[in-house]
């Protein structure tokens, strides 16, 4: 499967949230279906979303881009650390859960 194109299509027809503290606040909340990871995403708010999202059982994927790529394939104008994911729309990429290593 090909992240990045599942990731641009979630982008563009689903409902998406970007940023650690979005990130932060759906693992917390439970509320969400995947948490997209960047690779350089900061330590600090890696550790915290992964602790959060193991406790609500909310899947995270760790994209083998950094934030620079997150940014790219999502088309926005800014760096991209984290995505989340609340509804897949058009995309499969909520098959990357059973397809590739998750990291939770």
């Amino acid at each position: 499967m090909d992240v990045a194109k599942q990731l641009k299509m979630a982008a563009k027809t689903g409902k998406v949230s970007f940023g650690c503290m979005e990130a932060l606040k759906a693992a917390k909340s439970g509320r969400g279906k995947l948490i997209v990871l960047a690779s350089n995403c900061p330590e600090s708010a890696r550790s915290a979303i992964l602790h959060s999202a193991k406790l609500s059982e909310l899947p995270v994927y760790v994209y083998a881009g950094s934030s620079a790529d997150l940014r790219t394939v999502c088309e926005r104008p800014f760096l991209v650390a984290a995505v989340t994911i609340r509804e897949p729309g058009d995309s499969e990429i909520l098959k990357v859960v059973e397809t590739r290593n998750v990291d939770s």
